[in-house]
């Protein structure tokens, strides 16, 4: 329904962006990858998927039109839901995936948080062919302000982990990993231990 939107962002998170368009704020849902890509923008063109679901209609944007086609193939897959592929692609960069997929590596799919061994079987199987031809992606700017911890606690929140399990989390990865690590590196590194 909607191909893109493209206009002054007027609010970023971790897990979701507005943007203004036309006088208009969308609600855009948005991986980690996104959000890293433009968090330091004041405008931006997000490439959009619609959901439609019985009690709700949901928008995702992706900053990269690869991150939205992954998004697309990763729904197709059976048992895999929007929220899902879009911690998927928080967990992973487009050509991680597309790697790991390639690969057959199950384990590192496995990884992640929701996917267990048949599902991730399941789509090494059914998308193998599928992204075979699909380009690399881009590389995650940095993030450098106040507020890590808080930002990190709440994307994790928002991709449903219980705030005192998500705090735990940051406190450890915070405290044994490097004070310049991104708001990405850290909710991947909080992902790999919830």
């Amino acid at each position: 329904m909607y191909q893109y939107f493209e206009g002054k962002l007027t609010e970023v998170t971790p897990t979701f962006a507005v943007i203004d368009c036309g006088g208009v704020g969308y609600y855009l849902n948005i991986s980690l990858n996104t959000f890293a890509r433009i968090q330091k923008l004041t405008s931006a063109k997000l490439w959009a998927h619609h959901v439609v679901r019985e009690d709700a209609q949901l928008l995702f944007g992706f900053s990269d039109f690869n991150e939205r086609e992954m998004f697309r193939k990763l729904i197709a897959v059976s048992g895999i839901g929007a929220n899902t592929a879009r911690l998927i692609l928080s967990s992973l960069t487009p050509e991680e995936l597309r790697h790991a997929i390639l690969s057959a590596n199950v384990e590192m799919i496995r990884k992640i948080k929701g996917i267990g061994e048949k599902t991730a079987q399941r789509l090494i199987v059914e998308l193998k062919d599928k992204v075979e031809g699909m380009p690399t992606g881009v590389t995650p700017a940095l993030f450098a302000g106040r507020g890590k911890k808080q930002e990190v606690v709440s994307a994790l929140v928002s991709l449903g982990f219980i705030k005192s399990q998500a705090e735990r989390a940051v406190e450890k990865v915070i405290s044994s990993s490097d004070h310049e690590s991104t708001i990405e590196e850290l909710i991947k590194l909080c992902l790999k231990i919830l």
